[in-house]
């Protein structure tokens, strides 16, 4: 019997973003490739007697009021769904920055529904755990698999896409972070036709070609969040004078990622970053991935 389990939960990037409208149940209709890449929060699950436990490392992370956190959402879904008290003790070890648009909140709960799912046996299949996730959010279902993906309908309508070519991710955020919510009705008020970068992108990764996929990438939501945290667009045009080879904003921000081919220039514009956040990373697989389990 699993006694306890650690896993990584992989942050993800927006390679492109095109919001095609705003559907009638409020939600917007989008059109998005997603990346999971290696920058991770480390989540560990612990078998209790009774209960839901949560700690958060380090203290100071924003991770918001305990019952809107990701992670319980997470077991509380899955428990009404099989119907099992699941008691358990979750640890979150924070290192995606909250407010970015890197998917933290939802690659934290895809842990925990996979760690669930593992520690207790409840032999839930990929798909059935990507259903409890889309009730937490649209990036969840993708979080869940990860890799390279197409998403539609509101992101959690999911296709397999070939992985990108090798390359290096220099992901900076700037202190502020800007609302999600603000940022799409600034979009409806705005109406700005989209850059309809999917299609280029999933052109680019067919071919297999760095080049077009870097020079591919695109958000139509990145005006308004410019217009919001003008940082967004000096980080932008600090990593293309950097050497990116391509860059853009992740999500509805506030990060920027810039695609490099040589890991030594991205280590360099990484370094050059005068911002809190900056670091290099590389496309994976994988939304989760276990690294280490203990069994009584």
């Amino acid at each position: 019997m699993i006694h306890s389990i650690r896993l990584k939960a992989f942050a993800k990037v927006n390679y492109a973003l095109d919001v095609l409208g705003l559907r009638a149940d409020g939600y917007h209709e989008i059109r998005t490739v997603m990346q999971s890449v290696s920058l991770s929060d480390e989540v560990g699950l612990r078998r209790v007697r009774d209960g839901f436990g949560l700690s958060i490392e380090p203290e100071e992370a924003d991770a918001g009021p305990p019952e809107r956190n990701t992670a319980y959402l997470a077991w509380k879904l899955l428990r009404d769904l099989t119907g099992l008290e699941l008691p358990v003790e979750v640890t979150l070890r924070k290192r995606i920055p909250t407010g970015a648009g890197l998917g933290g909140g939802s690659a934290d709960a895809a842990a925990v529904l996979v760690g669930l799912n593992e520690i207790f046996g409840l032999g839930l299949k990929t798909d059935e755990l990507r259903g409890v996730g889309a009730n937490i959010g649209a990036d969840v279902p993708f979080c869940i698999s990860g890799g390279t993906a197409l998403g539609e309908g509101v992101g959690d309508v999911l296709r397999p896409l070939p992985s990108p070519p090798a390359h290096h991710l220099v992901v900076a955020k700037p202190q502020r972070s800007a609302d999600t919510a603000r940022v799409y009705r600034s979009f409806d008020a705005s109406r700005p036709e989209s850059l309809s970068s999917a299609g280029d992108v999933v052109s680019a990764l067919r071919y297999g070609s760095l080049p077009s996929l870097a020079c591919a990438v695109g958000n139509d939501l990145a005006p308004v969040t410019k217009g919001l945290v003008p940082e967004v667009a000096r980080l932008e045009r600090e990593l293309l004078a950097s050497g990116a080879l391509g860059a853009s904003m992740s999500g509805s921000g506030t990060a920027v990622y810039g695609l490099f081919d040589d890991e030594g220039a991205a280590g360099s514009a990484r370094d050059a970053l005068e911002i809190p956040f900056a670091g290099l990373y590389a496309p994976v697989s994988r939304g989760v991935e276990r690294i280490g389990v203990s069994r009584s």
